[in-house]
């Protein structure tokens, strides 16, 4: 999907939780995990979680849900058995040993299921159970747990959770149960026996003893005041061996740096949107709260080769700004959520690129990396590209780059019925976006199948000017399903994908670029009746179907469905 991942996305950003996601589609309601298995591939599912424990390697995994049919849908029993699973799998170095060029094999010490509040709707208590303390306030904040779980779940909004956060659960007193799965059992705390400090890296305890005093010292009106510190810990850290665990520590530490010293970076764009070959002009700002001397010393582009380095030495509540101009390479792939790049099954998105597998978002299409050096030591802040509009209700809206073709094209309708040997007309819109744009359009259609006229001209002086073009599409004489893509030609350039845009207040604009693509189907049908009465749903197009079967079709609302009204029509279809 593409909403609801933006939803989890923000309830991270209230709990601060990491999210993964595996390449199964929440393909619709199932009452059994084994009939979700029958559409999501089990050996591919399990790969991605196996990865995902290999990535960010957990001491303790909890299912939400039991591994036993029955209390919930498919999906979450599917989730919770397949964890189990993979819990098994993660530590065998014979288990997906494709994972292991980049990754190394991984064991948590135990995989528990929460199962709920004791005595208040959880399941039922068994002995071994372990019953945790779960109330309390976050020390930082003060804000209690309670209350940053429910603002999460109200990020769900199409999940009809918006309001969720106005049914606070208070912060006194809460237990939570969880029942040991697998693995070592724990009976104080969901992590018994495991070492949580600096004393399990190799070379970290000095770290750890480090990183006890720059907490201890921390002064709240003087956050800069820690910065000798912190950089102090950032030496120490640079210097023990490469591990996941500390890499992710060395990137949380370079954060921690940069809000001390109250340092903040962007790299704007004047558009969202750019076009293969197009300039990019950017304008790249950085600006440091406090008085500790740093040099903006680089911008690199990751992965072009490009770098601007002249050194700026920074002042307190000056910004510094560079700009830079960027041709987007001619090749430059649309942008497209990864996991919709390709098409899938059913029940699984396709990905080829093992590497974004889990990966919530598709990476950016021009990440940017500054480099500052502060006390002598590099710090690197990772940022991209973004159009900053400032709005006077919401203040700066931000919104990533995303690279569009010059043209967007749709056919008229999705499906198109034909009679073996039949011909009809499909219509394809042509949408500009860049003035002047201009050049041909064909419909590749598979072998058996004829288009006529081979191409048409088109050419548009405005943005968000149309033009429709009729082809006439024959079918073969015997029956057959083919899928007919339309492809415009502009300026040496082959485009193919319509122009999706979902936007919604609580989640940035979603643009979508699938395939612009008609499925053709040629068979001989025979039909019964000729009349028909529909009552539509949202936004469906079975009215356009049933009258590409041949029906008359009368749409009807809900005041029409009387025996009266209804008695003419051979069928009525709700």
């Amino acid at each position: 999907g593409v909403i609801r991942p933006q939803e989890l996305l923000a309830a991270r950003r209230g709990d601060g939780g990491r999210q993964f996601f595996t390449r199964a589609k929440d393909f619709g309601f199932s009452k059994d995990y084994r009939q979700t298995l029958t559409k999501w591939d089990h050996e591919q599912v399990l790969s991605d979680i196996v990865r995902v424990i290999r990535i960010f390697r957990p001491d303790v995994l909890i299912t939400r849900f039991s591994t036993e049919p029955g209390t919930t849908h498919g999906h979450h029993t599917a989730s919770a058995a397949l964890a189990l699973e993979a819990f098994r799998l993660a530590g065998d170095p014979k288990a997906f040993p494709d994972q292991l060029r980049t990754l190394a094999p991984w064991q948590p010490r135990r995989i528990l299921w929460n199962n709920g509040w004791p005595g208040r709707g959880g399941g039922e208590a068994i002995a071994g159970d372990l019953h945790v303390e779960i109330g309390g306030n976050d020390p930082v904040t003060g804000e209690s747990f309670a209350s940053i779980a429910a603002h999460s779940l109200s990020m769900h909004k199409t999940q009809g959770l918006g309001n969720f956060a106005a049914a606070i659960i208070g912060s006194g007193p809460r237990l939570e149960s969880f029942r040991l799965l697998a693995g070592e059992p724990a009976t104080g705390d969901i992590l018994d026996g495991v070492d949580s400090t600096w004393g399990r890296v190799p070379g970290g305890a000095e770290v750890g003893r480090m990183a006890d005093g720059v907490i201890a010292q921390f002064n709240l009106e003087d956050p800069s005041a820690s910065v000798p510190a912190l950089l102090a810990l950032h030496g120490k850290l640079a210097a023990l061996a490469a591990d996941p665990v500390v890499d992710e520590k060395r990137r949380l530490l370079d954060r921690i740096l940069q809000a001390c010293l109250g340092l903040s970076v962007e790299t704007s764009v004047a558009q969202a949107e750019v076009v293969p070959g197009e300039e990019l002009k950017l304008r790249h700002t950085a600006v440091v709260r406090s008085a500790t001397p740093v040099r903006w010393v680089a911008v690199r582009y990751p992965g072009t080769g490009r770098d601007i380095s002249r050194v700026i030495e920074m002042h307190p509540n000056e910004s510094a700004v560079r700009e830079a101009t960027w041709t987007l390479p001619a090749a430059t792939p649309l942008s497209q959520p990864y996991w919709l790049r390709e098409e899938g099954t059913p029940g699984m998105f396709r990905v080829d690129d093992p590497a974004l597998i889990g990966l919530p978002e598709t990476p950016p299409v021009l990440p940017v990396e500054d480099v500052f050096m502060v006390g002598g030591q590099t710090l690197v802040v990772a940022d991209e590209a973004v159009q900053v509009t400032r709005d006077p209700a919401k203040g700066d809206i931000r919104r990533r780059l995303d690279v569009i073709p010059p043209v967007s094209l749709g056919f008229a309708s999705s499906a198109e019925l034909f009679a073996p040997g039949a011909s009809r007309d499909a219509v394809v819109e042509v949408v500009a976006s860049r003035a002047g744009a201009a050049g041909t359009l064909r419909l590749d259609a598979p072998e058996g199948w004829r288009v006529s006229p081979a191409n048409q001209a088109f050419r548009l002086a405005a943005v968000g000017d149309r033009a429709r073009l009729s082809f006439t599409v024959t079918a073969p004489p015997r029956p057959a399903t083919g899928r007919i893509t339309a492809r415009a030609q502009v300026d040496g350039g082959n485009f193919s994908s319509q122009r999706v845009v979902i936007q919604y207040g609580h989640i940035p604009p979603q643009l979508l670029q699938p395939p612009a693509s008609l499925k053709a189907i040629s068979l001989e049908l025979a039909i019964r009746g000729h009349s028909v009465g529909y009552l539509p749903g949202s936004r469906d197009s079975v009215a356009e179907c049933l009258e590409q079967m041949g029906y008359a079709v009368t749409q009807l609302t809900g005041a029409d469905l009387t025996a009266e009204r209804l008695k003419n029509f051979d069928s009525v279809v709700i």
